[in-house]
């Protein structure tokens, strides 16, 4: 019967140390402004945030209104045009803050997707040299009659990485221009 493979703990800690870097490298290298774009998005992502909006427009709304039966001159007589205003330009601004943290995120993910390529070429590096050692362990056997696996020829062979890395630069530098991206540092 086929258990499966217990996962060797040191590996599983290296790994999540280096994600961890990945995350506080991506972080330490944020600058102020950054910090406190994905801090207030951070802030206007919560439920509360909308019960705050709700609140001060309600109460903007009915002081206006209280103004107007004490028939006093209101702030923003309905139609509430500066109210209106205000929520245009609030949606605004969070439509920019929206899409600068998406956009850093982004190019967390691009790295996240970098660092998996790159584990996936070091395994099938690994794969390969144990191939060569099982196929040369086989063939200096003594008691291994001596053939010919094809198969195992081939998949002892290193890819080659440096072409792979090139097609995928190529393909994302052609996707970028295709697309008009803006370079990482905007």
């Amino acid at each position: 019967m086929n258990s499966p493979t217990p996962k060797d703990p040191a590996t599983i800690e290296i790994t999540v140390q280096g994600i961890a870097q990945l995350h506080a490298r991506h972080h330490e290298t944020a600058s102020l402004l950054r910090r406190v774009i994905e801090h207030t998005t951070a802030l206007i992502a919560r439920p509360r945030f909308a019960g705050v909006l709700t609140v001060i427009a309600t109460g903007w709304i009915g002081f206006n209104l209280l103004l107007m039966a004490l028939n006093r001159h209101p702030l923003d007589p309905p139609p509430f045009i500066a109210l209106a205003s205000a929520a245009s330009l609030l949606s605004l601004y969070v439509a920019i803050l929206i899409l600068a943290t998406q956009r850093r995120e982004y190019q967390l993910a691009r790295s996240r997707e970098q660092l998996t390529l790159e584990l996936a070429l070091l395994g099938e590096q690994k794969t390969t040299k144990v191939i060569q050692l099982l196929e040369e362990a086989r063939r200096d056997n003594p008691f291994l009659r001596d053939r010919v696996d094809h198969q195992a020829e081939a998949m002892a062979r290193s890819s080659d990485t440096d072409s792979a890395r090139n097609a995928i630069k190529e393909t994302q530098a052609e996707a970028a221009r295709i697309h008009g991206k803006l370079s990482p540092s905007d």
